[in-house]
């Protein structure tokens, strides 16, 4: 390791300490992001302005830096599933009018159909318009592996009729769904909380004495997963 690579990551571990320091004085989760956002576009730029582009000394410094990004987006990724599952069974769970459930999980999965299909549109109209496209990016193994991926599942949704994509939403393995290993991962988790959540309430009508435990388990386990979010975003 160099010391040009040395000296940048004793930078940056300085701004990691000084964000740190602004978290324990509690500011909101904006302003950090915010102190986050320019430090970190700051650090990038010095770094191309001091060394220049392609240099070995950014390479380096990137490759611990990514340790620190990478890590963080990964543990971002391993509350979604927890947290939706929880969210939809606990949702379903605390319901006071049973017969508003279905109209609610159908809200639900609707809602979250929709946001997926906006959210589509909006990529395929802004790559129309501005004419985007991979051409000129630098391509790595990374890179290459994710196009591989992309394409795969772009081939195996593109042969799925209508029937046959309401049939892929059912959860056939909850748990792989948890890994988010299909591209319906997060709807099936959505189905299957809501099904747990229908189950619970069933044996808490069935069995008076377990419904306290039953709430006091929801409870808890959602409490839990909620304070997992809070330690992974601040």
């Amino acid at each position: 390791m160099s010391i040009a690579v040395i000296a940048s990551l004793a930078v940056f571990f300085g701004i990691l300490y000084f964000l740190y320091g602004q978290q324990q004085k509690s500011h909101t989760l904006s302003r950090l992001v915010l102190f986050g956002l320019v430090l970190g576009s700051a650090f990038g730029l010095g770094l191309q302005l001091l060394f220049g582009e392609g240099h070995a000394a950014i390479g380096g410094t990137l490759e611990w830096v990514n340790v620190v990004g990478r890590g963080y987006v990964g543990l971002l990724k391993m509350i979604i599933m927890p947290l939706v599952l929880v969210s939809m069974i606990a949702a379903v769970v605390k319901l006071e009018k049973g017969g508003s459930l279905g109209k609610i999980s159908g809200l639900t999965i609707s809602i979250l159909l929709a946001t997926t299909a906006i959210s589509a549109l909006i990529g395929i109209v802004v790559t129309q318009v501005f004419g985007l496209s991979a051409e000129g990016l630098t391509e790595g193994a990374r890179e290459t592996a994710r196009i591989a991926v992309l394409e795969n599942r772009v081939d195996r949704v593109s042969d799925l009729t209508i029937p046959q994509m309401l049939v892929s939403f059912i959860p056939t393995n909850p748990f792989a769904d948890l890994t988010g290993s299909r591209s319906t991962s997060i709807i099936a988790v959505v189905i299957f909380g809501v099904l747990t959540g229908i189950a619970a309430r069933k044996v808490m009508a069935e069995k008076e004495e377990l419904e306290s435990p039953i709430r006091t388990f929801v409870e808890a386990t959602q409490s839990i997963v909620m304070r997992l979010v809070k330690m992974i975003m601040h």
